[in-house]
């Protein structure tokens, strides 16, 4: 039966790979988002998004948005957290539930589908975990029937859990461990969480009821640290300390990780409570056979390799905050630098001097400095930058520019070169071209994924000089776009 389904958070970490997987099933899925100019990842096939997904503009605090965005909808699935808020967050998501739970028995909504935090109830939770529990209390109220599903530690690319390991391990050859690095939990894969999320469209419910969902394996953040670390095949030391409050820890976690401080407290004051499975009820109801701890770290790794973070924790507008460009922000595994520029003109013309990049060409900007370093790469046996280009005008996949190799194009929108240069991990340049209203926006991404501490310090090390280069590049391959545009509308 084609249901009709309300997801919120669909920008978000979780919602973001959830909606691609409810609108394959053929349900019409009606993404609640709080901006008009939010993208949702539902790009199915290749070919756009399709004609079973639309947008709904409201905002859980907004009860008038919700009655809109909630009419003929059968089940609605509350994907929707604050913790990255400055306020109160346990106010704010108090709020939000209320006010979720209200419309949905107003509209007669049949079913919400809730994704919680596990915890003993009866143990001292954090605010976080009391929060989410209590959202979970507060949707109850509604008529509809509430399925919850309460999760311990979340492991995949993009997780803000799985992020902080990941920072955490990749940064620091010797880690200080404080108390909460040794607290028990049930870390559980993000493809699993999404197979329970997924398969309750198909089992009829009659009540109201809770699900506590987890992996097979019973473990600590300190043995998941460990287990990362054997996959990227570090070596990584860690010293126990009896100390270290959440505040502390939170200041460290921000300096050294993606985290925002205040989110990164928040998440520390959680890990002091065990998160473990207390039944089986998940698994008796569910066909969910939930993946190891080292499947699922590789899973995660596979992942980050086959697509650049198709979400993040980080891309919900209460997290990030409005779009920005990053220079040298870590995501995931990798660390970044990208920056805009706005051209008036079409994509072909806007992506011209970009197709024709490097050979006799050159880089647009830091000719020389770009000379240096491929001579600096033959030093410790690279390629350099004596192979040039196979056509100075075209390029396809798998040509050689300098020390790149083209890993990906697609004309006038795409290209992405994989470096084959000599460096301490991985590197990408990456250049992408959009145009609305006559207008072109022309986006310059640097990645680099480091392999541990020596391939972290090779990049800060080189902070200054890539913001040289990559502005000065950018901006020199827009004034080359515009000045050919000129020249092609004069004849010249």
């Amino acid at each position: 039966m084609r249901l009709t389904i309300l997801l919120t958070g669909a920008t978000g970490y979780v919602g973001g790979r959830l909606l691609p997987l409810l609108a394959a099933k053929g349900h019409l899925v009606r993404c609640l988002t709080r901006r008009k100019s939010s993208t949702v990842n539902v790009d199915l096939d290749g070919d756009g998004e399709p004609d079973n997904v639309e947008i709904a503009v409201g905002n859980a605090l907004d009860p008038e948005s919700l009655a809109a965005a909630l009419q003929g909808v059968h089940t609605a699935y509350y994907l929707i957290h604050s913790m990255g808020d400055n306020e109160d967050f346990e106010k704010t998501d108090r709020e939000a539930a209320q006010n979720f739970a209200t419309a949905c028995s107003e509209q007669n909504v049949q079913r919400i589908v809730y994704l919680g935090g596990l915890g003993d109830s009866s143990d001292d939770l954090s605010k976080h975990l009391r929060s989410r529990q209590e959202v979970g209390q507060i949707l109850r109220t509604s008529s509809a029937m509430v399925v919850e599903f309460q999760a311990s530690i979340i492991i995949g690319s993009g997780s803000l859990s799985f992020e902080m390991i990941r920072a955490l391990v990749e940064r620091l050859p010797i880690m200080i461990c404080p108390k909460w690095v040794r607290v028990l939990a049930q870390p559980i894969a993000i493809e699993d969480v999404l197979a329970y999320l997924t398969e309750v469209l198909d089992h009829p419910v009659a009540d109201s009821v809770i699900y506590e969902i987890g992996g097979p394996e019973t473990v600590s953040y300190g043995v998941m640290m460990q287990r990362y670390a054997r996959k990227r095949g570090l070596v990584r030391f860690m010293i126990p300390v009896p100390f270290l409050t959440p505040y502390l820890s939170s200041l460290w976690l921000g300096f050294v990780t993606p985290l925002y401080s205040r989110v990164g407290r928040k998440l520390v004051d959680s890990l002091r409570n065990e998160t473990l499975v207390s039944n089986d009820l998940a698994r008796e109801t569910f066909s969910v056979v939930p993946r190891s701890i080292d499947e699922s770290i590789a899973r995660a790794l596979v992942f980050e390799d086959k697509k650049f973070a198709e979400t993040r924790w980080s891309d919900a507008f209460s997290a990030g905050g409005e779009e920005r460009s990053w220079g040298g922000v870590r995501f995931g595994s990798r660390l970044v630098d990208s920056r805009t520029r706005e051209v008036p003109l079409t994509a072909a013309q806007a992506f011209a001097p970009i197709r024709r990049i490097g050979g006799q060409t050159g880089w647009y900007y830091g000719n020389y400095l770009w000379k240096i370093r491929g001579f600096l790469d033959l030093l410790v046996g690279g390629v350099g930058v004596r192979r040039g280009r196979r056509d100075p005008e075209s390029v396809r996949v798998g040509d050689t520019l300098d020390f790149w190799r083209v890993e990906a194009f697609e004309p006038d929108k795409l290209l992405r070169l994989a470096a084959e240069m000599k460096v301490p991990g991985r590197a990408w340049l990456e250049f992408e071209v959009t145009e609305t209203d006559g207008k072109s926006t022309v986006r310059q991404t640097a990645l680099f994924d480091p392999v541990g501490l020596r391939g972290i310090i090779y990049w800060y090390s080189l902070f200054a000089l890539h913001e040289l280069v990559f502005s000065g590049m950018l901006r020199k391959i827009c004034r080359a776009a515009v000045k050919g545009s000129k020249q092609a509308t004069s004849g010249k």
